[in-house]
């Protein structure tokens, strides 16, 4: 019997295409590490470098340098991004299980309004007097609801998802006495969580990224998102750079290191989300693409 090569040239070129492109894909992460922990003299000297001429911790002593302040921040953010996402998911779902329900009456127009809500919004002004005419100031609510608790574009991709799920499931649970909500709870939900851990993903994101909310309607410092905190550290820095030479100090301010300090310390909980949900994202993004 003849046995074949289980490694043909193809596939060794595929696999070093793909280790090369990795190692690629991993260098930038590498670089911002590395310039984290290296001198200001240094990077001025001799720019960024995978390999340090100086090592020093000056960029993660500036950020934390209010450390209670720093943590405070953290533990925001993931409630924050915790409980919005799973309330944005929740609305997500409840939305696109009627329009990928054919015996919904009027879900071409729900499509068209919430396309169309992709496409137009309100302005600044309207949002602003609205959250505040709804108390959405100075509470953990005014980081969660306004302009992130749902979006148009992921309740397509979960409607998308559900359309192309066997239409007998429904009718099915209609028959075994089952109403529309625990028929999304417990058939459609679970059915979807490719999708739905692709959409989480989406939600975390945004909510993690978010600043903007902080900055228009928080004014209480212990409620302060951690990127709101490291966005006001680093606008302080560059202020401090604008100094006179002779009104500071001979210190120098490690504006570079702990720039890239901040990269390191925000993206630290989504590097961890990420690699638990990274099975279901290819997977629920292109099957929730496409009709069917």
């Amino acid at each position: 019997m003849v046995t074949r090569n289980r490694f043909s040239f193809g596939t060794i070129a595929v696999y070093t295409a793909l280790t090369l492109f990795s190692i690629a894909s991993l260098l930038p992460m590498v670089l911002t590490l590395m310039v984290s922990f290296t001198a200001e003299d240094a990077i001025t000297k001799n720019g960024y470098s995978l390999f340090p001429e100086a090592f020093s911790l000056d960029g993660y002593r500036t950020i934390f340098v209010n450390s209670a302040l720093i943590f405070k921040g953290y533990a925001v953010s993931i409630f924050v991004t915790a409980a919005g996402s799973a309330i944005a998911l929740i609305i997500t779902a409840l939305a696109a299980y009627p329009m990928s329900n054919p015996n919904v009456k009027y879900r071409n127009f729900l499509a068209l309004y919430f396309f169309v809500t992709m496409l137009f919004n309100g302005g600044l002004v309207p949002w602003y007097l609205m959250s505040t005419k709804l108390g959405l100031t100075d509470n953990l609510l005014a980081l969660i609801v306004p302009t992130l608790m749902f979006n148009a574009f992921n309740m397509f991709l979960v409607k998308n998802f559900m359309e192309g799920l066997p239409e007998a499931l429904r009718e099915s649970a209609y028959l075994d006495g089952a109403n529309d909500l625990r028929i999304v709870f417990r058939i459609y939900m679970p059915l979807c969580v490719p999708v739905l851990a692709t959409v989480a993903l989406f939600y975390a994101l945004a909510y993690w990224n978010d600043w903007f909310n902080a900055i228009m309607l928080v004014g209480n410092k212990d409620l302060y998102p951690l990127q709101y905190i490291l966005f006001q550290l680093r606008s302080n820095i560059q202020m401090l750079e604008m100094l006179p030479t002779g009104a500071s100090s001979e210190y120098t301010l490690p504006a570079e290191s702990a720039k890239m300090a901040t990269v390191i310390i925000t993206i630290g909980p989504i590097a961890f989300l990420y690699p638990y949900l990274q099975r279901y994202f290819v997977k629920g993004l292109v099957i929730g693409s496409v009709k069917g």
